[in-house]
């Protein structure tokens, strides 16, 4: 599947389930590891685990499975990885600790819906 339908469907996912502060970030000039990785926020245990599940129902209805997926117990920090697209869902505390944005800052950004839609 193209990975701009993947991205697609990742946003809408969160943004359907009220995900804060949805960024995408096209990291594939800069390392090997993902060529996307989609950062979003969540306000408690239970909506960030909210968050995972509705991403991961959408996508295995479109045939993708996840390669990985750690964090899901204790919800603080999520990470969903779908091979060239990585998914980080935090609690809004541990994003701006971890500060992952910040990290990745030479990447590029991407408006998912203006891109994608084309």
């Amino acid at each position: 599947m193209d990975e701009h339908k993947i991205l697609n469907i990742i946003m809408s996912a969160l943004s359907d389930k009220r995900a804060n502060d949805i960024n995408a970030i096209d990291i594939h000039d800069l390392t090997v590891i993902a060529n996307y990785f989609i950062i979003a926020s969540g306000t408690s245990s239970t909506h960030i685990q909210s968050l995972a599940d509705f991403v991961e129902e959408k996508l295995l209805e479109a045939g993708l499975k996840p390669l990985h997926m750690e964090g899901y117990n204790s919800a603080r920090w999520i990470l969903m990885d779908y091979g060239d697209v990585v998914i980080h869902i935090f609690h809004e505390d541990d994003r701006e600790y971890y500060g992952l944005e910040r990290l990745w800052q030479d990447g590029k950004p991407i408006a998912i819906h203006a891109e994608i839609n084309e």
